[in-house]
C-alpha cells in the first residue's frame, strides 16, 4: 500500500501531466506568434512575483512564442518623486507630468525598472534587451489632452502615441531576443513624454500585428457591475466594452482603452489578468478556461 506522501506525489505528477497535455494544442497554435505583455502592478514590486514573471516570459520564448514586454513603473516613480520631494498627482487616469516629473519618469523607467527586469530575464539566459520608445524613435508622440465631462484636461508631458516604428523590435525578435520596452518617448523637438504603459503596449501590439495583448493588473479581471457586483466577466466583445467604458474611472480606463484599440486594430485577443497570481500569464495563454477577462472583436466586425 502506498504511503500518503507517495500518493500525494502521484497526484501531483498526474496533475502536471494533465496541465501539459492541455497546453499542447495552444503551444502548437501560438508557435511563432508575437505576444505583447504589459508588465505592471504588484507583479513588479513583489520579489516572488517579479521572479515568476521573468520565468514565464522565458518559458513563452522557450516554447516558440515571441514575447515583447512593455513596462511602466508607477510605484517606483512615485517613490522616487517622494524621495526628491516633487509633487505628483493623477487626473483622467494618468500621472500629471511636469517637465521635472518627466525627467524622473525617464530616469526610473530606463535606469531602474528596465534594468532590473532585463537582469531577471537574463538570469535564465542572454535573451532580454532593454529599449525605450525614444530608441529609433519607436513611438511617434504628441501631447495627450484627455477630455473629462466635455472639457480638455491639461496633464502636462503625457504622450499620445500617433504611430509606431517597429523596425527595432522586429530586428530584436528576428535575432531571437526578448525586447523589454520602457514607455517613455520624445517628440520631433526632443521633448520627453511620459507614455502610459497600457497605451504604449496596445499601440505596439497593433503595430506588430501581435496575436495577443496581455495586460497585467491588480484585480481579478473586468467587473462590469463593480462595486455592487464583483463578478469577473470572462469575455467581452469590443461593442460590450464600448458600453462599459463610460462607466469606468481611474487606472482601468487606459488599460481597457488599450485593449479596445488593439483588438479593433487587428490583434485577435486582449486579456486583462491578475498579476498578483503566480504564473497568471501561463494560465491565461495555455489553459482551456484561462483567467481574467478576454476582449475579442464584435461579431461581424472586420477586425
Amino acid at each position: 500500500m502506498s504511503s500518503q506522501p507517495d500518493a500525494v506525489a502521484s497526484l501531483n505528477a498526474e496533475h502536471k501531466a494533465e496541465v501539459l497535455i492541455q497546453a499542447l494544442p495552444w503551444l502548437r497554435e501560438f508557435a511563432g506568434e508575437i505576444v505583447v505583455v504589459k508588465y505592471g502592478g504588484n507583479a513588479m514590486i513583489d520579489d516572488t512575483l517579479k521572479s515568476s514573471f521573468a520565468q514565464d516570459i522565458v518559458f513563452l520564448h522557450s516554447v516558440g512564442l515571441r514575447p515583447v514586454v512593455v513596462h511602466g513603473g508607477g510605484p517606483q516613480i512615485s517613490a522616487m518623486l517622494e524621495r526628491l520631494d516633487i509633487p505628483s498627482e493623477f487626473n483622467a487616469g494618468v500621472r500629471v507630468t511636469s517637465p521635472e516629473v518627466a525627467e524622473v519618469v525617464r530616469m526610473v523607467l530606463t535606469g531602474q525598472v528596465q534594468r532590473e527586469l532585463v537582469n531577471l530575464i537574463n538570469a535564465h539566459g542572454p535573451l532580454a534587451v532593454g529599449v525605450s520608445g525614444e530608441d529609433a524613435s519607436m513611438f511617434d508622440v504628441s501631447r495627450h489632452e484627455p477630455v473629462v465631462d466635455g472639457e480638455s484636461i491639461d496633464v502636462g508631458q503625457v504622450g499620445q502615441v500617433n504611430d509606431v516604428r517597429t523596425e527595432l523590435v522586429d530586428a530584436l525578435l528576428a535575432d531571437g531576443l526578448i525586447p523589454v520596452v520602457s514607455s517613455i518617448a520624445a517628440d520631433a523637438d526632443g521633448v520627453v513624454y511620459n507614455v502610459n504603459a497600457d497605451t504604449a503596449a496596445g499601440a505596439l501590439a497593433q503595430a506588430l500585428a501581435a496575436r495577443k495583448l496581455v495586460v497585467m493588473t491588480d484585480v481579478a479581471g473586468v467587473m462590469p457591475g463593480w462595486p455592487e457586483d464583483q463578478t469577473v466577466a470572462s469575455e467581452l466583445t469590443v461593442a460590450e466594452l464600448d458600453e462599459l467604458l463610460p462607466t469606468l474611472s481611474g487606472g482601468m480606463i487606459p488599460k481597457l482603452q488599450a485593449c479596445r484599440a488593439a483588438v479593433a486594430g487587428g490583434v485577435q485577443q486582449a486579456h486583462v489578468i491578475d498579476g498578483r497570481m503566480l504564473h497568471s500569464m501561463l494560465l491565461e495563454v495555455f489553459t482551456d478556461t484561462g483567467i481574467g477577462t478576454m476582449i475579442i472583436p464584435s461579431p461581424g466586425s472586420s477586425s
